[in-house]
């Protein structure tokens, strides 16, 4: 659930959403009551009684929830409450949900079913922190406010994408929007035939390539209009190096003729979507600098108190903490939708290419990870990606939490180190050994002096007795174990044991020299 908000109606959202998205069914209370929060709800939810209460959020997404069973959850969870949601989401909404919304005085909003919902909870989420109102919004500090405005200046519709061709903004759209527009709105890929046909003419390498504005021209027979785009290039802090490609402004014509001076606007605009997209790369939301501060990585003085009022939620109970980490980043959007749709109160921030999701209310940690573990395989099956996951639950409150993300953080850089060492989803207690043998292993492999020149003696002459000396210590000894784990036969390994101490000048028996010895193997393994 998002940071509750002030000044922000039901009418204003839907209009910063655009009608390419969603469209209003019925509004019995009219369009002016306040939002401030949503929740998700999927069909998981509802069927198994999981589904949050009435009063945890303004906005409901039904995700997946059927007509019956989402009217069957309307009314069991609000009729008779005093409290009911301002408005539910839903695909292709029936009369009879619209009907039995309406008669609790629920709004019904209509939402595209291409429509990508972590696409729209990314877009409610930055209305909730930008007031909504596109009138109010800066083009200066603002890219919806920037993209509105080069389409006011150009007669035409804007879009701004990353270099991933995501959607960050756009302006609003006309009857004239071509489906490539629609579906990159909805968070959709374009049509592969119009990505296809505009990487053939090397468009995406010309934005790529400099600041010039690229003409892309009319195909009736793909249904795609004319455009102008510029891309968006950042500058680098190191002279020696070219200034780094960030993304694209898209300007589609509608039936109109573009403004004779379309291209200087574009460039213009290209360079103020620079500095905001620099500005906000430097700036979090007020939203995601109090989760940092909860998690202790913004600020040393917190007031726990305080900032759980903001966020709306609870300071004591029993929390959790849940760290992902996989390729160059984690996708933020996606993991917050489905903590949200999880936990309601679920609080979502990324920094270093890690994403973090504080959980104020958990019921038992098992739960926890059998939601992280649905969370891991749908990013695999899905988007193709491998997540590291580390829980840490239960935890005493919101006090917990920094000292908990600190603790995760060494899980990562210990997986980090040694991929193979720790399993791909993990608990912190799971983690625990492993992790602190990994650390103490790391500083003595770091400071030459803490390693016992016979250990670096024996392996740089005899490799195969150093192997032997480290499965010996590891296996407690068992001559059989080691023969076994080594295949050779057991009086191989104790004639090299014996050749072992004779060189070393040592016996094994000791204590004190098995943990040197032990340290020191481990600690060169890699060198």
């Amino acid at each position: 659930m998002t940071a509750p908000s002030s000044g922000l109606g039901l009418g204003k959202l839907l209009l910063a959403l655009d009608r390419t998205m969603v469209t209003l069914v019925e509004a019995p209370r009219g369009l002016d009551m306040p939002v401030g929060s949503v929740a998700l709800v999927d069909a998981d939810d509802v069927r198994l009684g999981l589904a949050v209460g009435a009063g945890s959020a303004d906005l409901f997404f039904l995700l997946g929830v059927a007509d019956a069973e989402a009217v069957r959850w309307l009314e069991q969870q609000f009729a008779g409450s005093g409290t009911v949601p301002t408005a539910i989401f839903v695909k292709q909404p029936t009369d009879t949900a619209v009907r039995r919304a309406v008669a609790l005085g629920t709004a019904v909003v209509a939402v595209d079913p291409r429509a990508r919902w972590e696409s729209l909870y990314r877009l409610v989420t930055h209305a909730f922190e930008h007031h909504g109102d596109r009138d109010d919004r800066d083009s200066g500090t603002d890219l919806f406010g920037l993209a509105q405005s080069i389409a006011d200046g150009t007669r035409g519709m804007v879009s701004i994408e990353d270099e991933q061709s995501h959607v960050l903004a756009y302006s609003a759209s006309s009857d004239d929007a071509d489906e490539l527009r629609r579906l990159t709105i909805l968070g959709r890929a374009g049509p592969p035939e119009h990505l296809e046909w505009i990487a053939q003419w090397g468009i995406f390498d010309a934005l790529r390539a400099g600041g010039d504005v690229v003409s892309v021209a009319e195909r009736p027979e793909l249904g795609l209009r004319p455009r102008l785009a510029v891309g968006i290039h950042l500058p680098s802090t190191d002279a020696r190096r070219p200034p780094a490609f960030a993304g694209t402004i898209w300007l589609q014509q509608g039936s109109a003729p573009l403004a004779d001076d379309a291209e200087e606007i574009l460039r213009g605009g290209a360079v103020l979507a620079a500095r905001i997209m620099t500005r906000l790369a430097a700036t979090p939301s007020t939203h995601a600098v109090q989760v940092q501060e909860l998690l202790g990585l913004a600020g040393d003085d917190v007031d726990l108190a305080a900032i759980a009022r903001e966020l709306g939620i609870a300071v004591d109970g029993r929390a959790a903490l849940v760290g992902f980490q996989g390729g160059p980043s984690a996708p933020t959007g996606v993991i917050a939708l489905s903590a949200s749709a999880f936990r309601a109160d679920a609080q979502t921030v990324s920094t270093g290419g890690r994403v973090y999701v504080l959980l104020p209310k958990i019921g038992t940690p098992s739960s926890v990870m059998s939601w992280v573990r649905g969370v891991v395989a749908a990013m695999r099956r899905e988007l193709g990606l491998t997540l590291r996951a580390v829980v840490a639950a239960p935890l005493g409150g919101l006090a917990g939490a920094a000292a908990a993300r600190v603790e995760i953080d060494r899980v990562f850089d210990s997986a980090d180190r040694h991929p193979g060492a720790i399993g791909q989803i993990t608990s912190l207690d799971e983690a625990h050994t492993t992790v602190l043998l990994d650390e103490i292993v790391s500083h003595v492999a770091g400071r030459s002096r803490l390693v016992d020149p016979r250990v670096r003696l024996l392996r740089a002459e005899d490799p195969m007795l150093a192997e032997t000396l480290r499965a010996y210590l590891d296996g407690f000894g068992d001559v059989a174990a080691v023969a076994k784990h080594l295949h050779v036969h057991p009086n191989t390994v104790r004639y090299r044991v014996r050749r072992i101490e004779t060189l070393l000048s040592t016996t094994l028996d000791d204590p004190d020299v098995r943990l040197l010895f032990s340290l020191g193997l481990r600690a060169t393994a890699d060198t």
